[in-house]
């Protein structure tokens, strides 16, 4: 079965007099996503991006595509900086999310790619240990 969350909306609050007031917020899919796979206590959160895999260095000549990486490995990667905010750390810190919920498995790949890493024959595969 898949199920899908997406970013997008308008964030609000309420205010002092109990009104609903906008305010300035972005909703992240991969994020909202990470929560909506928890709550429903999914074992398996699958990202699609653009690329076919996760890479440190990336666009430089010392970029390295991760195929299999233990959720260790991955925070210690998202904190020395591999994975930036406007690409893929919010893919990553979903993951981290996820799998600390009590996930067992997040894949991101292609989307040309998702059925593949399922298999475990493409893209990245995070697993708690």
């Amino acid at each position: 079965m898949v199920i899908a969350a997406g970013g997008g909306g308008i964030p609000i609050y309420i205010d002092h007099r109990n009104w609903y007031e906008g305010i300035d917020a972005v909703i992240d899919k991969d994020l909202a996503s990470a929560v909506l796979a928890g709550e429903i206590g999914a074992s398996l959160l699958s990202i699609l991006t653009s690329v076919e895999a996760v890479a440190t260095n990336f666009g430089t000549p010392q970029q390295k595509n991760l195929s299999h990486v233990t959720l260790n490995d991955i925070k210690r990667l998202y904190h020395e900086g591999h994975f930036p905010e406007g690409s893929m750390g919010p893919k990553i810190l979903a993951a981290i999310r996820f799998l600390e919920s009590g996930g067992e498995t997040v894949t991101i790949s292609s989307f040309e790619n998702a059925c593949k890493a399922l298999r475990g024959e493409a893209g990245t595969r995070i697993v708690c240990a």
